[in-house]
């Protein structure tokens, strides 16, 4: 009955509604007696595997101290489907069995994996597995020369394994009750966990074009944007964080040299961006750095990644279109390529309904929910942004305060899905209007 249901829907609604069933069978996991230290309740439950298939982390529950390892467990393979896409994953299982790949499962990983036709999708969905596996075994292993040391072979090896899995996923889940603050200054955790975090942020298809076309005139428009918005935002976040938080004694100004600063700023620069591990306390920040996350975690990461949030490219259009409008150019290009109007009223669309969504579920928290606006609308827009950082606000969420924060996370991450179906179905007009005036602005 399912499967043929499922048949008949259009792919986003089809992916949107395989993500809902991992959660409920996560949400159901997660509720057995042995994966917690104490009993849960079914909202706490669900909210944790929401935020774990979404690769948010934003979490009700001590991953450290309320989950047991079977708990822990549950959360990193929820984690790994969820960063790794359902359709991606069901690709390699079925490659791995000998089975055939039909049309409607490839329209599915189409939309799974944002793309805009069927060419090179399983040559795709192989260079996925090998930057899946390679990243997280090498970060694993470069992970565990911090952590075996301090807490032995079994232990420090399962918090390298997860830590690894989480930030190559852009996760954020840290089995650590304070995240990563105890190990700010470590050089390896600087190194290694903003660099998974970068290479599953950047996306698949950027990391395929740099690694087989050559250097910037091989690579396509997308590539380019992706690469440059990258550097951009990471090296800007960083210096501002840095500026703001300098003498800050509770984040910055807690270090005595200004190398482990600049290493503090470095990492929360990435990490902002959709990964949510924290080596200061995000909740005491400045209220200036705070919108200054917010719109880094709004920006998000690349497509066809594991990150969530607007995406490089399509805040990168915006700012091309706006760039045109006020020079009154008629059309956008960048680095020799141009971009056509469907791509730019499709960033319209994102933007506009991304912003919808942070302003209703905003709303709806300050309605309802006690606690300061900036730090409900952070919630809000750290939960649309897949990305996990909470200015200590997380555990005081009542129970339709979480509620909230779920939809939105399921809406950042599947979202795009949906508004995708939407662009896709065109309906061509039987009739035409003649052109009216508009006063805008």
């Amino acid at each position: 009955m399912l499967s043929r249901w499922l048949a008949r829907r259009p792919p986003p609604a089809v992916l949107a509604t395989l993500y809902l069933i991992l959660i409920i069978i996560g949400a159901a996991l997660m509720y057995l007696p042995f994966t917690t230290t104490r009993p849960i309740t079914v909202m706490e439950a669900l909210f944790t595997s929401t935020s774990a298939v979404t690769v948010t982390g934003l979490v009700v529950l001590d991953t450290q101290l309320e989950l047991t390892f079977w708990g822990q467990l549950v959360v990193l393979i929820l984690i790994q489907l969820g960063g790794l896409g359902l359709m991606t994953f069901a690709v390699l299982v079925f490659s791995a069995l000998g089975m055939s790949f039909g049309i409607i499962h490839q329209t599915y990983l189409r939309e799974d994996l944002n793309q805009t036709s069927y060419e090179s999708l399983l040559a795709l969905v192989r260079t996925i597995l090998r930057v899946v596996v390679l990243a997280e075994v090498a970060g694993a292993l470069l992970l565990s020369l911090t952590f075996v040391p301090r807490f032995g072979i079994v232990e420090g090896g399962w918090h390298a394994i997860f830590h690894s899995v989480s930030a190559f996923n852009n996760a954020g889940f840290s089995t650590f009750s304070s995240g990563l603050v105890d190990l700010a200054t470590d050089p390896l955790i600087n190194i290694v966990i903003p660099g998974l975090v970068i290479l599953g942020g950047i996306g698949y298809v950027v990391i395929s074009e740099v690694r087989m076309r050559k250097f910037w005139t091989g690579w396509s428009l997308h590539t380019r944007l992706m690469i440059v918005g990258t550097i951009f935002l990471i090296v800007a976040g960083m210096l501002l964080i840095a500026l703001l938080e300098w003498n800050n004694p509770a984040t910055l100004g807690r270090f005595d040299d200004p190398g482990s600063r600049f290493a503090a700023a470095w990492f929360q620069s990435v990490i902002t961006r959709t990964a949510g591990f924290n080596t200061i306390d995000v909740g005491a920040v400045h209220d200036a750095t705070a919108l200054l996350i917010m719109a880094l975690m709004i920006v998000g990461a690349g497509p066809t990644s594991t990150g969530g949030g607007l995406k490089v490219t399509t805040v990168a259009v915006l700012l091309l279109a706006t760039l045109a409008f006020f020079r009154r150019r008629t059309h956008i290009w960048a680095f020799g390529r141009s971009i056509g109007l469907e791509e730019v009223l499709k960033v319209m669309a994102l933007v506009a309904i991304a912003a919808m969504l942070i302003f209703t579920a905003t709303f709806l928290m300050t309605a309802t929910q006690d606690g300061h606006f900036l730090d409900i609308s952070f919630e809000v827009t750290s939960a649309f942004g897949t990305v996990g950082l909470s200015r200590n606000f997380t555990f005081d969420l009542t129970g339709f305060g979480q509620g909230v924060i779920m939809v939105v996370m399921f809406l950042g991450r599947v979202g795009p899905l949906t508004l995708g179906f939407f662009l896709a179905t065109r309906v061509p007009p039987r009739v035409r209007y003649p052109e009216g005036q508009v006063h805008l602005g």
